[in-house]
This record gives structure tokens, sequence and C-alpha cells, in this order.
């Protein structure tokens, strides 16, 4: 069995394959079983968590755990740690132990790009980009390789985090114009694609400040009381999800609507697998407003996994 390191998987994993890995993937059969969090503690701040991601196609089967401690932060410690065990399919003999705190971080942005590939305007130029965590840089450039963005505006509190993200994509990026902003209504009107990658509990902008043809990408929250967009962003949105269950089981950007009665089940137009099979740009027209909502899967965590299994493989 090999050991697959953070290490090793920054030394293969790029998104082009990547990307063409998980349209193949999401477009195959698979077994992707609701995903199991737990919440470790009952208090109402308290936010620790378990969770444990199963799925399977007919190449692998695979099982990723991870543990969330957002106060982990406040102490210098990361706030997330995961493993991916791969097994074979075929024989069922355990195959590896993946990094799944680096594989996290690709997989996210991946998804999230190969989404707005398919919703996001063909000749789109500015990217707004909430956040300025881990994940920050990873969005910008998992974005970047599938959208040809003049600009990249960064929208986070921590000015001196922002910064830092700013200067390791303006070297990959020199073409690419990247600044700090503060959000507004100019702003979120400028931008033909919004991302969120944030821990916040609260909309990060107002839903009537969104300009016609705008795509929006959520991928932060994971709580069914918690939302990144305010219920008039998706009641104005073409909505798609990575995953059905998972999504109306734990997002409350869209539970939260439904409970108002201003959004149902029904308005989701599909899924994530549903835009690869189809493998066609789905956008209408320019002037939708679409929206992708994401809490993550397990195909895609065996697809990355996979990948970079693989290409240790090759390297080696």
């Amino acid at each position: 069995m090999k050991i697959v390191s953070a290490e090793h998987v920054q030394q293969v994993m790029a998104y082009p394959p990547l990307l063409k890995a998980l349209q193949k993937g999401f477009a195959g059969e698979a077994g992707t079983p609701r995903r199991n969090v737990y919440l470790l503690d009952t208090m109402p701040d308290n936010h620790d968590a378990f969770a444990v991601l199963p799925a399977w196609n007919d190449d692998v089967i695979g099982v990723k755990a991870f543990t969330y401690f957002p106060e982990n932060e406040q102490q210098g410690r990361a706030s997330l740690y995961s493993k991916i065990m791969l097994f074979s399919r075929q024989y069922g003999e355990p195959l590896a132990l993946v990094d799944g705190t680096e594989v996290t971080l690709w997989r996210t942005s991946a998804v999230s790009a190969l989404a707005a590939d398919y919703l996001a305007k063909k000749d789109a130029q500015h990217l707004v980009l909430f956040g300025s965590g881990k994940l920050a840089p990873f969005m910008a450039r998992a974005h970047l390789a599938v959208r040809d963005y003049k600009k990249v505006s960064i929208v986070a509190r921590n000015s001196e985090k922002a910064q830092r993200v700013i200067e390791s994509l303006r070297e990959q990026f020199p073409a690419c114009e990247f600044s700090h902003e503060a959000v507004n209504e100019a702003l979120i009107a400028s931008a033909d694609t919004i991302c969120c990658a944030t821990g916040s509990h609260t909309p990060l902008f107002e839903g009537h400040w969104l300009s016609t043809g705008t795509h929006v990408d959520l991928i932060g929250n994971h709580h069914r009381d918690a939302r990144e967009c305010d219920s008039q962003t998706v009641t104005r949105a073409k909505v798609f999800v990575d995953s059905r269950e998972n999504v109306l089981n734990e997002a409350g950007e869209l539970l939260i609507p439904m409970s108002e009665g201003v959004f149902s089940e029904s308005d989701v137009l599909g899924e994530l697998k549903d835009l690869a099979r189809d493998n066609t740009f789905a956008r209408a027209n320019d002037t939708d407003i679409t929206l992708f909502k994401s809490v993550g899967t397990a195909l895609s965590d065996l697809i990355a996994a996979k990948l970079a299994y693989d290409e240790i493989g090759h390297v080696a």
C-alpha cells in the first residue's frame, strides 16, 4: 500500500488533468451514499465535527474521513485534517492512504471551476473571490484555468492574508490584475463570476446588486442555518448543485429559502453529474444569473485521490 503525502499531491497535481478526470468521473456510474457529518459538541457556539465520505466506481473504492475544528486557527493549528483510503474495486485490497487535506483543496477548487466552465459566460472578464484562506489561491488558479479573466478582486477581512494571496497569484498570472477590495454594490455589479469560499454564516452581498449574466459559486458553508448568499440571490438564479442529497441536507443557502416558501427542491435544475454527462456549455443566454452550490462529494475525493495515486506511480 502506498502512502501519498501532501507533498506528493502537490508534486503531481495540475488542473487540466484533474478537470478532465472529474468530468469523466461524474459522467460515469458511481456509488455515492450520503456523506455523514457528526457534530462533536452540543453547544451552539461549537462547530467541531467529524465526517465520513464513502464512494466507489468501476475502478476503486474510497472513503474519506476528516475532522473540522474551526477554533484551531486561533492556536496556529489547521482547522481541517483529512485522509483518504483507496481500495481496489476488483479485489478489495488496500491501494493507498492519500493526504485528504491537500486533495480537498484541489478537488474543491476544481469542482467549482468545472461547474463554472459549464455555467459562466464564455467572455467572463472579472472574477470576485470572497476569502483569503488556504483555499483562496486554489480557487483563483482553478477558475483561471477555465476562463481568461483580466481582473480578480479578492474580498477579505484580513488585508495581510489577502495581500499574500495576491502576491502569489501575480507571479503566476502576470497578465491578470489582482486587487484587494471591500464589498460594495459597484463591485458586485461589475462581477462576471463570484466565488464565495468563506466561513461566514451570513450573506456576503445583497442579491439585488447582481448584474444579469453573473455566475455565483458558493462553497464555504456546510450548515443548515447559515448561508453565504441571501434568498434573493437564489430566487433570481438558475440553480445547480454538486449533489442534491448532500446540499438539501446541509446547505442553508437553499434550505433557508425553502423554509421561507420562496424556493423548492424542484427549482434545482441539475447536479454536477448532469452537467458532466451533457459536457456542453449549459448557459442558455448571457442574461441568466446562474448559481452553483457545493458542499463536497466523496466522488470528487475519490477521483482526485486516484489521479494522485496514478501520477505518483508514473513519477516513480
